[in-house]
């Protein structure tokens, strides 16, 4: 059996079977990857441009456009590229490399949610101490945090998963190297350390949302209390596209990781992956735009500069 030290390279899974499918996949990838980046690119763009826009919410609202780019990059170019020349290959640094910046990314990503719902909570619940409790100190710090905290889960995940012994062969059954894939080429009880690491990032990230669940159960006692139907709308208009991001990536993680081995299989594998690493991603701007009047004022200036050089 192969060991960690003789493998060289990982085998993805392939997109399709033949080679007209993978390139129709590198297609329809290629069309999500650019919506996935014009989308955050015009969103941050219109939050570092726009003076009006330089409030906490759209600070942390930049900050995730920047995850949600980093995250999807590290996923799909490399599918693409298998897709196109019909490879499934990835060398053992891409996948180790792969396996770190997701999991940077994805982790400080929940960790800004958690933030950004705070951010909400008090901007609602209490709207006298904003001011105060939210100065751009503190959200440099917070979002400093947030990253760092991706950054330190993701090294200890990595370092850990990759210090295993390797001895189930090289083939990794997803479209991009992934922990729980590469555990399972493991040494049978060779991974009760990174299984512990999992249970402990696991519980963070249970207390995280239980947290999110709170502040908005909050916001929408204070919300519905509220006289005016405007205030409401206002309220409602800036909460709900947090939420729906938040629904969006919590029930795809939580599928994708939690769903019974009876049901697994590697094309439903493949879509639920798909589900919670490109989904996500490409929907958050579309999300934040639908209901935010000052965004879509934003990025209404933004195409017009672009496209018609009006300043």
């Amino acid at each position: 059996m192969p060991n960690s030290s003789s493998i060289s390279e990982f085998l993805l899974l392939p997109l399709a079977d033949t080679q007209q499918l993978q390139l129709l996949h590198f297609w329809l990838l290629l069309g999500i990857y650019l919506a996935a980046l014009l989308g955050n690119g015009l969103i941050s763009t219109a939050v570092a441009c726009d003076r009006r826009l330089h409030t906490p919410m759209y600070f942390f609202l930049l900050n995730l456009a920047l995850l949600d780019l980093g995250c999807i990059s590290t996923t799909l170019p490399k599918a693409m590229a298998n897709a196109l020349w019909d490879t499934r290959a990835i060398s053992y640094t891409e996948c180790a490399a792969q396996i770190f910046f997701f999991l940077f990314f994805a982790s400080a990503e929940f960790s800004l949610l958690t933030i950004m719902s705070y951010d909400r909570y008090v901007a609602i619940c209490k709207p006298l101490h904003y001011g105060t409790l939210m100065d751009s100190r503190t959200c440099a710090t917070m979002a400093a945090a947030a990253w760092g905290s991706g950054f330190l889960n993701s090294l200890l995940h990595t370092a850990s998963t990759f210090s295993l012994p390797l001895c189930q062969g090289n083939v990794v059954n997803q479209f991009f190297c992934e922990v729980p894939q590469i555990l399972k080429l493991s040494c049978s009880g060779s991974y009760l350390r990174e299984v512990v690491l999992l249970i402990f990032s696991g519980t963070l990230a249970f207390g995280c949302f239980v947290f999110i669940v709170v502040s908005y159960v909050q916001i929408f006692k204070v919300v519905l209390r509220m006289p005016s139907e405007q205030g409401q709308h206002k309220a409602f208009s800036t909460c709900l596209p947090h939420l729906a991001v938040v629904s969006l990536l919590v029930s795809t993680a939580v599928f994708a990781h939690l769903k019974p081995p009876s049901i697994s299989s590697p094309v439903l594998d493949l879509l639920v992956a798909v589900l919670y690493s490109v989904v996500p991603p490409t929907l958050n701007p579309i999300i934040y735009s639908m209901r935010n009047r000052e965004i879509k004022r934003s990025l209404r200036k933004v195409l017009q500069s672009s496209l018609f050089h009006i300043p």
